[in-house]
């Protein structure tokens, strides 16, 4: 109840409104498509047997007129989109949620819907939506979850369930009206997910959701990811969630998706037409450090979904990596690098293309890899700059920018 007079207040649903039945009942976000218009007095329009899996009928429903009111999933609202043709302002409300809602999505959504996009986050546990954005002007690649719905606490901890400052990832806890009692029959799982809550009245609980976010300085919540989606990857703690923000939100780029193999980051994107994708490592360079840049993108025509309309992570396909043209370094600071690289790393032969971490490299030996390219080019070369620039073309680059001991370099 608490879920539903909050939505019905909060978007004005009402007797003029046609609500979209179209996800499963299988999935929580059924609930609020087939309980508010009962509520409301809105009209209910319900989609055919697994419409939901098919963004052809969707978009013949959306460009019908015959809805005001709907929701997708991200990646879904993309593949509609795509798919939709010709503009329709028929709905008046659109409300993304189940992963993260970029920029680029949200202002596709508004040009050609004409509707009000919001942005909704919340787990089954805490009753569907748990915070609440209206995207509208956004700064960045993502959306941010925005603050807790009514009677809604939400909390950003630290491993030691303390909260964090502004700026700093933390677990995010969430308690209130909406919180469940627990899973059935599973009690040791409801005692590691539903915990006492130390800022709350005596007895009181609170859900932790496993979704990594962040405080803004406009006292929003941004989602940075999954606790289980962190990878470590050639010594480095990578969150999958934040480098596909940046895919997502890079020119050219309908949707996209990331994930690891063979021990290397791979970049799957569906482009805008014929977009070339040949720039996105540069311009993802320019947001995130090299150790989180994709070295492979492999281009689809959709991505993969699953039952409930997320993105299919087991059914992206397998990349084939080839090899690349040897190039032998010229310049003294990239014999230097490559020298210090085969030595440290017992690599035969290293060209100016090769990759630190791919050839073996961790955060382990990073600082004595630094230390002895240093010695070699009388500098100082910092940690960070190996984890930013991670091949030798692009690590000796930085070293030749760096003043050479007691004076300038020239």
């Amino acid at each position: 109840m608490n879920q539903l007079l909050w939505m019905q207040s909060q978007f004005g649903i009402g007797a003029s409104d046609s609500v979209f039945l179209k996800t499963p009942a299988t999935f929580d976000a059924s609930v609020w498509e087939l309980l508010l218009p009962f509520m409301s007095g809105a009209r209910m329009v319900v989609a055919t047997a697994d419409g939901h899996r098919d963004p052809v009928y969707l978009a013949g429903v959306l460009a019908s007129g015959e809805v005001s009111v709907a929701q997708f999933v991200p990646s879904v609202l993309d593949a509609v989109l795509d798919e939709l043709g010709d503009s329709t302002d028929a709905l008046r409300l659109v409300f993304a949620g189940g992963e993260a809602l970029s920029s680029a999505t949200t202002e596709r959504a508004r040009r050609s819907l004409g509707a009000q996009v919001h942005n909704l986050y919340g787990p089954t546990e805490v009753t569907m939506q748990a915070t609440h954005r209206v995207a509208d002007e956004v700064a960045g690649p993502r959306v941010s979850i925005g603050t807790a719905v009514w009677n809604t606490d939400a909390w950003v901890l630290d491993v030691r369930m303390q909260p964090v400052p502004v700026g700093v990832v933390g677990e995010l806890y969430l308690s209130g009206a909406q919180l469940a009692r627990g899973y059935a029959g599973r009690a040791q799982l409801t005692a590691e997910r539903f915990v006492a809550n130390p800022f709350g009245v005596a007895g009181e609980r609170m859900y932790r959701t496993g979704d990594l976010v962040r405080w803004n300085r406009a006292g929003e919540l941004e989602y940075v990811g999954r606790n289980d989606q962190q990878v470590k990857l050639r010594g480095q703690r990578v969150e999958l969630g934040e480098i596909e923000a940046v895919l997502r939100g890079s020119e050219g780029v309908v949707a996209g998706a990331v994930a690891v193999w063979s021990d290397q980051l791979v970049g799957y994107v569906v482009p805008a037409g014929e977009t070339d994708v040949s720039g996105l490592r540069a311009a993802m360079s320019r947001v995130l450090p090299g150790y989180m840049v994709p070295s492979h993108f492999v281009t689809l025509e959709s991505l993969p979904f699953n039952a409930s309309g997320k993105v299919d992570r087991k059914a992206l396909p397998e990349p084939v990596f080839e090899a690349h043209e040897f190039r032998a370094p010229v310049t003294a600071a990239e014999h230097a690098v490559a020298s210090v690289f085969a030595e440290v790393l017992g690599v035969e032969r290293v060209g100016l293309d090769d990759d630190f971490f791919a050839l073996g490299g961790n955060s382990l030996i990073a600082t004595r890899i630094v230390a002895r390219i240093g010695e070699a080019l009388d500098t100082q070369v910092l940690v960070r700059a190996l984890f930013e620039a991670s091949t030798v073309a692009e690590l000796a680059a930085r070293a030749e920018r760096v003043p050479v001991r007691g004076g300038r370099r020239r």
